[in-house]
């Protein structure tokens, strides 16, 4: 007996040594970690902010907000961030810690009268060791998570990225909160036009944002009953436009609805830029085209058409129940990937479970409508045109 028991104590004893082992050189103990948030505003912002600081400090962790995106992280606009300080926060929309998408590390601006910036990651980098903070939680879309993966590359700093658009753009996540929010502002602005299009026999034309890619426009077509979505992945041609809203009408429905897509364009032409915005991580700024269409319409067919760009309602206001609970999902998730030691990384949605992908899998690469999209095959098994 006297024997077995010293050989029990001497197991427990390297054991304890081998757990002590693992936690040194396994899961890294994260004690300080800084947010921010990126790019244009969105729904559902808040309640990341929220998620991350309810899970952060609930798990010993301080957390610090970093004000304005990285334009705070190179200014030292640093705000410590504690659990009464959220109270509210989760149907809130926009961003307590504000944001810009004009501003660079890499490449910033000291002035807006200065044409070229200067590398200003050094001066962001000593900000956050002044904090403490050893991981950075970068709240984005591409252009953000693609200024996240430079400091991963160049300073190895611990990285964790959490997807944040409207337009639902990014790679290897099948939802970026935002997106829900956006279709449902444009859903109901297509209901509205619905019954003022039927009551003045018109062509309503809905513009919508996404960029480059038709996700917005697709899902809020569908959902808003559009006879015609145009999208940029799908080429539009004005005769097919044409002949879908005579046939309407030879059937005698004397009005119809078009939504396009701010970066929808014709075949052989090109996207229509509003304007150029120097200093941002996306220079262009896509707009116009719903215009420009009702003008062609009106010309081609003589129906009155009226053009109306939902513009910024889409990034405003509460987020719907759907972004509120991915949101928080995706906050909780980056937390847990911190305390685990897994950065480099951005939370994402997939098969409906939250995981981990590796952040050089995500930049430079726009997640597009495919043109055999399932969505796409029902509205055309539906009459819907494509203007293909």
């Amino acid at each position: 007996m006297k024997v077995v028991d010293r050989n029990n104590r001497i197991m427990e004893v390297e054991l304890d040594k081998k757990l002590i082992a693992i936690k040194q050189v396994g899961a890294v103990e994260m004690k300080t970690i800084g947010i921010l948030t990126g790019g244009g505003d969105c729904p559902g912002l808040n309640a990341v902010i929220r998620s991350v600081v309810k899970a952060g400090t609930s798990n010993g962790l301080t957390v610090w907000g970093i004000k304005n995106g990285f334009g705070g992280l190179i200014e030292n606009e640093f705000i410590q961030l504690l659990p009464e300080q959220i109270s509210g926060l989760l149907p809130r929309g926009g961003t307590i810690l504000g944001t810009t998408n004009r501003d660079n590390p890499f490449n910033y601006r000291v002035s807006r009268d200065i044409a070229h910036g200067e590398d200003q990651s050094p001066r962001a980098m000593q900000n956050l060791r002044d904090r403490g903070i050893e991981t950075l939680l970068v709240v984005g879309g591409d252009g953000s998570l693609r200024i996240a993966y430079e400091f991963w590359q160049k300073y190895k700093l611990p990285i964790v990225g959490i997807p944040k658009t409207i337009d639902n753009d990014l790679p290897e996540t099948e939802r970026t909160f935002g997106f829900d929010t956006a279709v449902s502002i444009a859903t109901e602005a297509l209901d509205r036009l619905h019954t003022t299009a039927e009551s003045h026999h018109r062509c309503m034309i809905l513009e919508v944002m996404g960029r480059y890619a038709g996700w917005i426009a697709l899902h809020a077509g569908i959902a808003g009953g559009a006879d015609c979505i145009l999208i940029p992945e799908i080429p539009f041609m004005l005769e097919a436009i044409a002949a879908k809203i005579q046939q309407r009408r030879n059937q005698g429905k004397q009005f119809s609805i078009v939504v396009v897509a701010e970066g929808a364009y014709p075949v052989g032409g090109e996207m229509t830029i509003a304007r150029v915005v120097a200093g941002s991580t996306d220079t262009i700024r896509l707009g116009g085209i719903g215009n420009k269409l009702a003008a062609r319409i009106e010309e081609e067919l003589g129906i009155e058409s009226r053009c109306t760009v939902l513009g910024h309602l889409q990034r405003g206001g509460s987020p719907t129940a759907y972004d509120r609970i991915l949101a928080t999902r995706y906050g909780a998730a980056a937390v847990k990937a911190v305390l685990a030691g897994n950065t480099g990384t951005m939370v994402a949605l997939q098969a409906n479970s939250i995981v981990t992908v590796p952040i050089s899998s995500v930049v430079g690469k726009p997640r597009l409508v495919p043109v055999d999209h399932e969505l796409i095959l029902a509205g055309r098994s539906i009459g819907v045109s494509f203007g293909d």
